[in-house]
């Protein structure tokens, strides 16, 4: 598949709606071009994969994987998200940056490794509801796949490597108190003893800073409490979004918050955990030969359900991602197959698992 072929089968991606959990159309898509190219994909649910030669197990496995699904338009488009647009160098649609550019290019790429011989076996995914982390997406696959010993996750990176990643945890909270009349001196006010917790979630700072993503963040981004003027509220419910790095395991957190605060916490998750590689892993050490500069992602990703050493690389622009009129560089499509091939070929990693 040459850089024109992936940007039609961009084109055709963009004009076939596959919000999250509605992907099976674009799956269709994936899976017919898979099979155009000669090979004999696999799918379960809207995730399709095929293998780029017979599977040695005396070999390390090396995983592709972009996602097909895409947030749902917001009212601030110009331009008809599903309409495949070209303008100058830029194509317009929705996913073509997130993360469409990566998923025409890894698939380009799988089609010429394949027809050379690597040391390791190549497995490239098509996976689903990325953008929602569900059950039935990346998660849902790796049980049916081979030990992976390394993957290369596409998203908007500038084609820069991102070594690192936060992960996140969604607190729900909530501080108990004692209902009552609002003109006596009755009960115990909750929205005063939530008070107190909130104020630790804003000020606390965690020891351990990373070099790479900083300190982990925690934000109030919501509260609740009470009925009416004149009652007293017995409960009042806050939730806390926790950006991790790769410093701490989300358990970790959880086990020292819950030590400093007052409220019941109860996390929503604690999977999506903060995700690295070593900077002397074989792959980072030849995109830096290449030019390029590690970076630390604030953005999270499938690498955060990757229980293995994970990279982040790709075209496009992070800050593109989500919204109105997004658009990729047609360039950087052709640049990232490039890119991509240059760091798989002759690619030597260790077999881990």
């Amino acid at each position: 598949m040459n850089s024109h072929q992936a940007i039609e089968l961009l084109k055709r991606l963009i004009a076939t709606p596959s919000v999250s959990r509605e992907e099976s159309a674009a799956a269709d898509i994936v899976v017919a071009e898979f099979e155009r190219c000669g090979f004999t994909p696999k799918r379960k649910g809207n995730n399709v994969w095929a293998e780029a030669w017979a599977y040695d197990p005396a070999k390390p496995t090396i995983l592709l994987d972009a996602h097909i699904d895409t947030v749902k338009p917001n009212a601030q488009w110009q331009r008809e998200p599903f309409s495949p647009t070209v303008e100058g160098d830029r194509l317009y649609g929705l996913g073509s940056n997130d993360t469409g550019g990566s998923l025409v290019a890894m698939i380009a790429t799988f089609t010429q490794i394949a027809s050379t011989r690597q040391a390791y076996n190549l497995i490239m995914l098509a996976s689903a509801e990325e953008e929602v982390t569900g059950v039935n997406g990346v998660r849902a696959v790796l049980p049916e796949l081979p030990p992976i010993d390394f993957a290369i996750v596409g998203e908007p990176t500038s084609l820069q490597p991102a070594v690192a990643e936060k992960g996140l945890m969604v607190l729900d909270c909530k501080a108990y108190g004692v209902a009552g009349h609002a003109a006596r001196e009755e009960g115990v006010n909750a929205i005063y003893k939530a008070l107190k917790d909130v104020e630790w979630f804003r000020t606390h700072r965690f020891e351990r800073v990373s070099p790479l993503l900083g300190a982990v963040k925690m934000s109030v981004t919501g509260i609740e409490a009470g009925t009416q003027h004149n009652v007293v509220p017995a409960e009042c419910r806050f939730m806390v979004d926790v950006r991790v790095n790769e410093c701490y395991r989300n358990e970790e957190l959880l086990a020292e918050i819950r030590a400093n605060v007052e409220c019941e916490v109860q996390p929503r998750s604690t999977h999506l955990n903060s995700s690295s590689v070593a900077l002397n892993h074989p792959a980072v050490e030849r995109l830096v030969a290449m030019g390029c500069e590690p970076f630390g992602s604030p953005t999270m990703s499938n690498q955060a359900v990757m229980p293995f050493p994970t990279l982040k690389f790709g075209p496009g622009e992070s800050a593109r991602s989500h919204t109105a009129d997004e658009y990729i560089v047609t360039g950087d499509i052709e640049r990232a197959m490039e890119m991509y091939y240059a760091l798989l070929d002759n690619l030597i990693i260790e077999k881990t698992v």
